[in-house]
């Protein structure tokens, strides 16, 4: 249940009319009075005479204001609120949406019977799913209603009313939400066939513009080449005060561009805090220096997109890290900025993971916003991955970029499922439920770009279990590095494919056991989905051993002769022998 208190305003006949009336696409059907403020007022829906009856209606809730001086008034007396339910939740009956409105004129304090007198109310039903609550802003004794935080309060009693009539439970918002799409913006979406609406179109787009920049400039020619329409505010001073955007075939009635400026997207896309940002120095206590960075990010020059997924693993470990055991601002400062990686994955990645990729950066964007203020400096190696990522260019769906994709996506699962326990701990419930919902994006991802990676190591890895001596050697190994989930892992699918990996760690001159009980012991691995598939992309980074093991197999010594890949089809791996 969605609760949304509009804009005031100053005729009550204009609100009733567009109540009462087809509405602007034809969708109001059967438009009726639910309750009111004394259970007696007219209904224009049910009358015979309905301009007369609109009228009398009119007349009637805004009665207060003649009781007044006019001096006296609200400028704007007019407020509305309208409650729907989500598609999936039953049709409830007349009488239960009028006990909603009843519920929600009282908790907003428009109408609070333990309180005295209330002010005059109305509420209308024009479909199934939603109704509309009108009121005037001056109670039956004259005085003004008391509205602090009825928007709060009205959110609160939608979760109650919820759990009363077993709909959708909806998580409790902070206020950091980016805007909602308003009804109308979902209506023209529908009617222009659009996927998402203008303002959430924009919103991804600006996101994966900025994701990774440096300045200014850098970021207003990324929205140019993204085929954006922008719009700068200039102060008479010459000094750049905003910008807005808009989508070259989005247009009023007017046959004009819609504009949306960035804060209007989201509090975080305001030029303020886009340059805070920007100016934000790194902190060598949380990050370490320029020199010191893991997977070697010193500069942000061009990469090409393997080496960029490589470094990007590196960082989100480090950050993953942070989250998990960092004060409460250092984790905010990174979960930001762990955004932008997703922006940048989803821009450059390959067909095949890019719907997946785009929507896990789209559901994560909301878990990078929370009362808790970023310290100052954090999360800036997330953004220069994130910049390599941009600059590293699109990556192919094969090969080395697609080995490493599946690599990086590893690993930022476990930094969004820790982003989701950090914000569950703290009681952010949108925040938390964002996060699962981009993980489960995310692994779908995972699956798409390691299926390929991992079924070449599967084979050869079957191929290395087939001499009993590997075998008894390779089990040992993880029996003595992991003892606590070892028969777990032998008895996973993905156990060939780790076998490979240590063969391949011993070939280029690794302990597999050391290298494996370090990989282990960097963190938890009983909640992996596959323990042994986590392994196999932590040992080949750790190894620094190609994440695709067709790009430059490690020389093997051992009986068993190479396979060579002809062939990867839907029905699995076909191989011949090479001999030697």
């Amino acid at each position: 249940m969605i609760p949304r208190i509009h804009k005031r305003g100053k005729r009550t006949i204009g609100l009733l009319s567009y109540l009462y009336g087809p509405g602007t696409h034809e969708e109001h059907t059967d438009p009726h009075l639910v309750a009111s403020w004394d259970g007696n007022a007219p209904d224009p829906g049910r009358a015979d005479d309905f301009a007369a009856t609109i009228k009398e209606l009119q007349r009637l809730l805004d009665q207060p204001l003649d009781n007044i001086d006019e001096r006296d008034r609200p400028r704007k007396h007019v407020w509305h609120l309208s409650v729907r339910n989500a598609p999936t939740d039953r049709t409830l009956t007349d009488d239960e949406w009028g006990e909603v409105a009843r519920r929600m004129v009282a908790a907003t304090g428009i109408d609070d019977p333990d309180k005295g007198a209330g002010c005059r109310w109305a509420a209308v039903r024009h479909a199934d799913d939603h109704i509309h609550i009108i009121a005037t802003l001056v109670q039956e004794d004259g005085y003004k209603p008391h509205l602090d935080h009825d928007a709060a309060r009205s959110q609160a009693e939608a979760r109650l009313l919820e759990a009363e009539y077993g709909l959708r439970r909806l998580n409790r918002g902070d206020g950091t939400a980016a805007q909602r799409p308003t009804s109308a913006e979902r209506h023209k979406a529908t009617r222009e066939k659009r996927e998402r609406t203008p303002r959430e179109e924009l919103r991804e787009t600006v996101r994966r513009a900025v994701a990774g920049t440096q300045d200014e400039t850098e970021f207003f020619d990324r929205l140019a080449s993204a085929g954006l329409l922008v719009r700068r505010r200039i102060a008479p001073s010459g000094d750049l005060l905003g910008y807005t955007v808009a989508l070259p075939d989005d247009r009023n009635g007017n046959g004009e561009p819609v504009f949306y400026s960035g804060s209007k997207l989201a509090p975080d896309l305001s030029l303020p805090r886009l340059r805070a940002r920007w100016s934000t120095p790194s902190d060598p206590r949380a990050e370490g220096t320029e020199e010191q960075q893991p997977g070697g990010l010193r500069t942000a020059g061009r990469v090409d997109p393997a080496t960029a997924r490589r470094r990007t693993t590196s960082v989100v470990w480090q950050a993953m890290l942070v989250v998990d055991q960092g004060d409460d601002t250092e984790v905010a400062g990174h979960l930001a900025s762990a955004g932008e990686v997703l922006d940048a994955l989803a821009k450059t990645s390959a067909a095949h993971t890019r719907r997946q990729l785009r929507d896990a950066a789209f559901a994560f964007e909301r878990a990078t916003r929370s009362h808790v203020r970023a310290a100052s400096g954090h999360g800036r190696a997330l953004r220069r991955a994130a910049r390599e990522l941009a600059y590293g260019g699109p990556a192919l769906g094969r090969g080395e970029d697609g080995a490493t994709t599946a690599m990086v996506i590893d690993m930022v699962v476990f930094l969004v499922t820790a982003a989701a326990h950090w914000h569950a701990r703290k009681g952010h419930e949108q925040q938390a439920a964002a996060a699962r919902e981009a993980a489960g994006h995310l692994r779908a991802a995972y699956r798409q770009s390691a299926s390929l990676p991992l079924g070449v190591l599967h084979e050869r890895g079957r191929q290395l279990q087939l001499d009993p001596a590997i075998q008894r050697q390779q089990a040992a190994a993880v029996r003595t590095a992991v003892p606590e989930v070892a028969e777990r892992v032998l008895g996973e699918a993905g156990w060939p494919a780790l076998a490979a990996t240590l063969a391949d760690a011993r070939a280029a001159g690794h302990d597999p056991a050391r290298l494996l009980a370090e990989a282990a012991g960097r963190r938890e691995l009983d909640t992996a989905d596959s323990i042994a598939e986590v392994l196999v992309w932590r040992l080949r980074r750790m190894a620094e051993l190609p994440a695709d093991a067709t790009a430059r197999p490690p020389a093997d010594t051992r009986s068993t002769p190479p396979v060579q890949v002809t062939h990867l089809d839907v029905n699995g791996l076909r191989q011949r022998r090479k001999p030697r």
